[in-house]
């Protein structure tokens, strides 16, 4: 794990993807797309309009105001990644992002696809949506008929991050690194409480 900041730009191949490990910072330039839970289920269900592979996609419902200019967007936030959880790995598949970006980690499933496929998981800070929509320089919106959060949104941004790769594609996971050290420590923990 490094203090560097490594910049990045999207899409990323699988070779980008694979290079990076649980620790590393990073940010982008380029394009990231938002889905959330309705998005993930149309994307299996529909043809996508746009090329997801080698993408960021970010779960995110975005805080957005259409004005003369198009879409300006306020607030782009993490949503809880986990909830994607059920399909994120056929997602993977299909589509082969090379990151996929929220907060709070995901599951077992979503691990074993981001090694067999060459693509990671990084973390976003909740509370920092302002600070991620200070990185979007233009919006464009599909499938809006899922309303403003759950909607696919193609945002074009530079310098977005840092953000620390929470999961990656050799099975490191900074999650389980903490729970299992919370477990380890815990006797020591409670003994020292006198519980």
């Amino acid at each position: 794990m490094t203090d560097e900041v490594k910049r990045l730009t999207t899409p990323l191949s699988e070779e980008e993807a694979r290079d990076l490990r649980i620790g590393d910072l990073v940010s982008f330039t380029g394009v990231v797309y938002t889905l959330r839970d309705q998005g993930h289920l149309r994307a299996m269900e529909q043809e996508v309009p746009v090329d997801l592979k080698g993408a960021l996609v970010f779960h995110c419902g975005p805080l957005v105001k259409e004005t003369s200019d198009g879409w300006e967007v306020l607030a782009a936030g993490p949503t809880t990644s986990i909830r994607m959880e059920g399909l994120e790995r056929e997602f993977i598949e299909r589509f082969r992002p090379g990151a996929l970006m929220g907060k709070g980690g995901m599951g077992q499933r979503t691990s074993e696809a981001l090694q067999e496929f060459g693509a990671v998981y990084l973390a976003w800070t909740g509370g920092a949506a302002v600070l991620a929509a200070e990185a979007i320089r233009s919006a464009e919106v599909y499938w809006l008929d899922l309303g403003t959060p759950e909607a696919l949104w193609v945002f074009h941004v530079e310098d977005l991050g840092p953000v620390v790769v929470a999961m990656d594609s050799h099975g490191g996971n900074l999650y389980k690194e903490v729970r299992d050290k919370v477990e380890r420590d815990m006797p020591a923990i409670r003994a020292g409480l006198g519980i």
